[in-house]
């Protein structure tokens, strides 16, 4: 009788720690809804927020995203099914976030990337994040994207005779697949160390380029429908089986890469070294990200074989598809202001002087307008329209409470089109980046590559990457853009990109030797 009378407490107990904490759950949910829902912002539905809003076509959504920061003067909350998200609108409000180290982790959405990019620089936080983030520094290092430019300069000049076939002043065409099988050469040669000639193959796109173009349609797809949230719902829908196949395609690639890398190694530690610095044909061999990562692990980083391939397949979407995006954004606006491609042509001939040459890692420093044409092209179309960061700790944003728990998205498309920061918000101007105006307005006004201690490591080499090859398109062609921005439909996967590419005329500037 004592014994059982002991359980029936001890249940008792129990029965009231859990009621306690259930309590307190729903305590501390009512009070954190109650502090969010007094912020502005649109009337959520019951169940799933304000994620109907824009559960649109794929060729409407930027529309709507668009709308909705329109139609919000100030700072504003929305809800992602039980997520609150918070919009900032202001560059002080961005500077709060981004200059922080306390406010380092991606929001909840980058977590769909993680089957794709693991724990990866993009989207791992805390130890890992630090630890990798300190690691891979040194290897963009500016002599290391010195040696890299040798590749830039290499596939443009595929690039420039590809354009040949089709510059004759009438033909239009998209610019889109040359400036992505372009980018694609550069990104495999210097990421992986591989020479995938995807300029000279006679595929209309590659397999690898169009899981790229698919996985990343489905993530945006999957971050719309909170009931695909779980990993097991997600799973059993078409959708899901079918990012599933793509992953397949894009780790089976790296992986065969990392694996061919290491058994290349191998093979060379027994030769001499002068034949281990070439290749095949004689030529000089050029040190891919890979091979700076593999050299890290054998002097004692703790890297496994995922660790690797997370870091690489990061590399690659970062330094791929965000470059291509920027690049073809820029000879749109060129091709759209004659006067502007003009002086930046004029910036190129006071260079080379009417010679052929391939321009040097010093010729790209002289581009000073040309850089300023694409910065201004990153303000009006940045390849990543918009980051996210969740919060730990209560934020004030001027006056308005934010708790712990929320969601920031930092919409940098409208963050750069700020009529306060931006006179002429929406005019392409690439003297907006003068230094007497970048020193009038707010430095975190303009964050293509995020800032503070998560900005992107590649931000330097992406520049290089874009000046290289717009400064061969233009010292070979003009450029005459076929359609009007109000042609154009903006599509917002995980990079801003039109829908239909970017049609253009192409007509010879200088011949070709």
């Amino acid at each position: 009788m004592e014994t059982s009378g002991v359980g029936l407490l001890a249940g008792a107990i129990l029965g009231m720690l859990v009621l306690y904490q259930i309590l307190l759950i729903v305590t501390r949910r009512r009070r954190f809804v109650k502090v969010v829902d007094a912020l502005p912002g649109p009337k959520p539905h019951m169940v799933f927020g304000n994620v109907p809003d824009l559960m649109v076509a794929p060729n409407k959504l930027f529309e709507a995203w668009d709308e909705r920061h329109r139609k919000n003067a100030t700072l504003f909350r929305t809800w992602i099914g039980p997520y609150a998200e918070i919009n900032l609108k202001e560059p002080e409000q961005v500077e709060a976030i981004l200059s922080s180290s306390k406010h380092i982790t991606k929001s909840n959405a980058y977590r769909f990337l993680q089957p794709w990019l693991g724990t990866g620089l993009l989207t791992s936080t805390g130890h890992k994040w630090h630890t990798h983030r300190k690691m891979i520094t040194p290897t963009f290092h500016f002599k290391i994207l010195e040696a890299f430019h040798d590749v830039f300069v290499e596939k443009c000049e595929i690039l420039a005779r590809k354009l040949a076939r089709v510059a004759d002043g009438k033909t239009e065409f998209d610019m889109y697949p040359f400036i992505t099988h372009c980018t694609l050469d550069i990104i495999c040669e210097t990421a992986m160390g591989v020479r995938i000639n995807a300029q000279d193959s006679t595929e209309k796109r590659s397999d690898y380029v169009s899981a790229i173009y698919e996985v990343s349609e489905l993530t945006l797809k999957r971050a719309q429908r909170p009931w695909l949230f779980p990993n097991f719902t997600w799973a059993l829908t078409d959708m899901g089986k079918r990012y599933k196949h793509c992953l397949s395609i894009l780790h089976g690639f790296t992986n065969k890469v990392i694996r061919e890398r290491k058994e290349v190694r191998e093979g060379q530690r027994g030769q001499q070294e002068q034949h281990s610095q070439e290749d095949d044909l004689g030529r000089k061999k050029r040190t891919a990200f890979l091979d700076l990562l593999l050299d890290a692990r054998e002097a004692g980083a703790q890297l496994s074989d995922e660790d690797l391939r997370e870091e690489v397949d990061t590399f690659m979407f970062e330094g791929h598809d965000t470059t291509t995006a920027g690049l073809c954004w820029a000879v749109f606006l060129l091709g759209s202001h004659p006067h502007i491609q003009d002086t930046a042509a004029e910036e190129l001939e006071h260079i080379f002087q009417g010679s052929d040459r391939a321009p040097t890692v010093r010729d790209l420093q002289e581009m000073k307008y040309l850089e300023r044409v694409i910065k201004e092209t990153l303000r009006l179309f940045p390849s990543v329209p918009f980051i996210g960061r969740k919060l730990f700790q209560d934020v004030d944003f001027g006056g308005y409470k934010v708790p712990a728990g929320c969601m920031i998205n930092i919409p940098i498309y409208h963050i750069h089109r700020n009529p306060k920061q931006w006179p002429s918000p929406h005019a392409f101007d690439p003297d907006n980046f003068l230094p007497n105006r970048v020193a009038e307005r707010h430095p975190y006004s303009y964050v293509p590559f995020s800032a503070g201690p998560r900005n992107c490591i590649g931000q330097k080499f992406a520049l290089m990457e874009e000046k290289t090859v717009l400064s061969y398109i233009l010292r070979y062609y003009k450029i005459q853009a076929v359609e009007t921005m109000e042609d154009l439909t903006l599509m917002i996967d995980l990079i801003l990109r039109p829908e239909s590419g970017i049609k253009v005329r192409l007509e010879p500037r200088t011949p070709l030797s």
